[in-house]
């Protein structure tokens, strides 16, 4: 079985509040994520179930990382985006394979190529490489 998940490097939680414009419309997941437009055609043209993992933003990332640290989950250690974020978006791609029962994730990772707001997921992909074998 098979999963898409798109990691986008910009800094909003989601697109749902910006300009369709700049970024175009958005879709939004059975679950209710409003996510990037390029779910919508993951499920038609793959014929498959986004959901809330399927789409992972820098945004939404630190957000919840900085939520765990207002919350002594770190016990007062610095935050830092390694090992703290990219542990963070690891279980983002860990859980988008188990919501949907996936063998395989397919992840795009977003922007440009070259620019650095991308660096951590690649990062990410990396270890997780190394943590899979």
């Amino acid at each position: 079985k098979l999963a898409i998940q798109k990691l986008d490097p910009y800094i909003n939680i989601d697109p749902g509040t910006m300009s369709p414009y700049q970024h175009g419309e958005t879709f939004v997941t059975g679950d209710g994520l409003e996510t990037d437009l390029d779910m919508g055609h993951y499920e038609r043209f793959m014929d498959i179930n986004t959901n809330m993992y399927s789409n992972v933003t820098t945004g939404r990332i630190y957000s919840e990382v900085l939520a765990k640290e207002r919350r002594g989950d770190y016990n007062g250690g610095t935050v830092q985006v390694i090992p703290h974020i990219t542990d963070a978006i690891k279980d983002k791609m860990k859980k988008a394979a188990e919501s949907t029962y996936a063998d395989v994730v397919i992840v795009e990772v977003g922007g440009t190529v070259g620019d650095i707001e991308s660096l951590p997921f690649i990062e990410a992909l990396r270890q997780m490489k190394s943590d899979l074998g």
